[in-house]
């Protein structure tokens, strides 16, 4: 990060102002805190301000955690300025709104950052609580080089809203604008916009709506009487590509890109699904556009949700579930039923910690073999990736174009790091994504054939209920290659097994080629795959930028792999995998690229890489 210094005069005073290309800020308290609605209005406001953005919210694992304990610590981390495509492994200013706060995230600061504190919530009993045995935490945590922001922010807030008539509990629930308010005065941002949202949002409860804009107001000014002690940031615009442009999370683009589809195709779409972290954000996404059609049914169980999708198929929507990892395992029978069946479906799965209810709201590459393997027999299923929050967009539209023209289950992985993380996304044109074709029968009524297929994807032709001379059998038991009645026929059986797989390994023919970044004629050659992408991509880039000759190759397609595949590994001298599990995507090369050597890579801590810690991988593998 490039960085300097310099120093302004405002109204007689003067300020020393840091220049910096990028930074990163996270909020950080008790679960009640506010601080994920603090962080998206601070990215929000930065967005609109003309910055490049990457969030991570992290959520506790525990519903109710103790309060003032470190495990119910609730953070939001934003990374704000030129190319960014990361988090940030560190941060630059930290907000903690508690002893707690501060214990978690102390050892994440970059070194003479600044520090931000309730001065007023780090008395005997929370600094205790959060397992500090002195009561000097700045000692403790060795935090003297830093620059240290000890506001009364509780004491300030009251302050600030004693003319008005409202309870203790709901004064205390705004503290966390006080705090928003010093750090929109520290990084020289507007707080308009967020006076617009509140007002909308407390539009309804006017003594609540003017608390929140008193207490905003306070905390801004609070931080301008600061600047002869306190340096302020100053991050210039990033030059983007003109159009409209939203912050977008991963699960909301998932849901949009599978409403592109329905559009694109002509289908109904249709969400069959429970609830569960962190997938339930899609559900409740589509379950607001009945103005488009779409039909959203909350079903009592996972495996109902998705037999209610595999009906809606068969019936000829475009039909979706939705899941987490656990749940990706009560649906693994069903999902072997639409294989059977060869009906379309798409599968979407948001990673979490395992195995078991394991970490929900954190996250990991733990369901790559489950997608791939984990169902009854010779059962080939459709496996992608999206990469980043707002790809999820994109890969949610070709997954559904996939199953819908290949007549094949998708599944759809994406992880709880994009799925809560939020990026710009630029609202693309309709033009730019193509048309969605669905393969209805060619065959005259009458002696129609369920399972004769085409030559070019070897599909099944889709005939839907009510076609006159088009009524057919299909379901879970093995069926003739072309009537679909039940067939025990081991040659029949031998027949469909191989014209399944088949099915899938053509829709190789249909998939972008793979494509590396970096430098093309690098020693080193990192192997990654979905949502690592951007740690991945930026540790390569600044190691190019010093010389090294490191590239990346990230799949988006995993079942099957792009056709060059064996191509682009053959130019490089190593090949490293880096996944968050134990190995899983690279025991799968392993199988079906054997004639290479593979390094690996792997992390297994319910949170993203971290760049530094990838380069010094990166830096040893080339050194040695």
């Amino acid at each position: 990060m490039h960085q300097s210094d310099y120093i302004i005069s405002t109204m007689g005073k003067s300020s020393k102002v840091i220049e910096a290309e990028k930074l990163a800020v996270r909020f950080s308290g008790d679960s009640g805190d506010g601080m994920q609605l603090t962080g998206t209005l601070f990215s929000h406001t930065s967005a609109i301000y003309g910055n490049d953005i990457s969030t991570f919210p992290d959520y506790p694992a525990d519903i109710r955690a103790p309060q003032g304990t470190i495990g119910g610590v609730s953070g939001f981390q934003v990374h704000f300025g030129k190319s960014v495509s990361t988090p940030g492994d560190f941060t630059d200013v930290l907000v903690a709104m508690n002893p707690a706060a501060l214990r978690a995230n102390a050892q994440f600061m970059k070194p003479g950052g600044t520090i931000i504190l309730d001065g007023d919530s780090f008395d005997d009993k929370s600094l205790k609580k959060a397992g500090y045995t002195t009561n000097d935490p700045i000692k403790e945590d060795k935090l003297a080089g830093f620059n240290i922001i000890q506001a009364p922010i509780t004491t300030l807030t009251r302050e600030s809203v004693a003319d008005l008539s409202l309870d203790h509990k709901s004064v205390l629930r705004s503290k966390n604008m006080f705090a928003l308010g010093i750090v929109y005065w520290l990084f020289n941002r507007p707080i308009e916009h967020t006076q617009t949202f509140i007002r909308k949002k407390f539009g309804k409860k006017p003594e609540i709506m003017t608390a929140n804009l008193k207490v905003l107001q306070a905390g801004f000014n609070y931080g301008e009487n600061l600047q002869l002690v306190t340096p302020s940031y100053h991050i210039s615009p990033s030059e983007i590509r003109k159009g409209i442009y939203r912050n977008l999370n991963g699960n909301k683009a998932t849901a949009w890109g599978l409403l592109l589809a329905a559009e694109k195709s002509g289908l109904q779409l249709f969400l069959g699904s429970y609830p569960i972290t962190p997938a339930t954000e899609i559900m409740q996404e589509l379950a607001l556009r009945k103005d488009l059609g779409v039909k959203v049914v909350q079903a009592e169980d996972e495996i109902a949700g998705v037999c209610t999708a595999i009906g809606a198929s068969f019936a000829g929507s475009l039909a979706v579930t939705s899941t987490s990892g656990p749940g990706l395992a009560l649906k693994s029978e069903a999902i072997g039923l639409a294989v059977m069946a060869e009906l379309p479906l798409v599968v979407i799965d948001v990673q979490r910690g395992g195995p078991s209810t394991g970490l929900p709201t954190k996250t990991e590459q733990s369901d790559l073999f489950q997608a791939l393997y984990g169902r009854s027999g010779e059962s080939p299923a459709v496996v992608m990736a999206a990469s980043t929050p707002v790809n999820c967009f994109d890969y949610a539209f070709y997954a559904a174009k996939i199953a819908v023209e290949h007549m094949v289950p998708v599944i759809l992985l994406s992880d709880g790091f994009i799925a809560n993380g939020t990026q710009q996304w630029r609202v693309p044109d309709e033009d730019e994504f193509p048309v969605i074709t669905p393969p209805y029968t060619h065959q005259k009524p009458g002696g129609f054939k369920p399972y004769l297929r085409d030559d070019e994807k070897l599909n099944r032709g889709w005939a839907l209920p009510g076609m006159e001379g088009y009524e057919h059998r299909i379901g879970g038991l093995e069926k003739d290659a072309l009537t679909g009645a039940i067939s025990h026929d081991p040659e029949n059986h031998q027949l469909m097994t191989n014209m399944r797989q088949a099915k899938v390994d053509r829709v190789a023919r249909d998939i972008p080629e793979l494509e590396v970044e970096g430098d093309a004629d690098g020693d080193l050659l990192v192997v990654g795959w979905g949502g690592t992408y951007g740690h991945l991509l930026t540790a390569v880039n600044e190691l190019n930028e010093i010389g090294q000759k490191v590239a990346l190759a990230q799949f988006n397609y995993i079942m099957p792999l792009p056709r060059n595949t064996a191509e682009v590994f053959a130019r490089y001298k190593k090949i490293l995998v880096c996944e968050l599990n134990m190995g899983q995507f690279v025991g799968y090369l392993r199988m079906k690229q054997p004639d290479f050597a593979y390094l690996q890579y792997n992390k297994v801590q319910g949170q993203p890489f971290t760049v530094e810690e990838l380069k010094s991988e990166f830096v040893k593998l080339l050194e040695d």
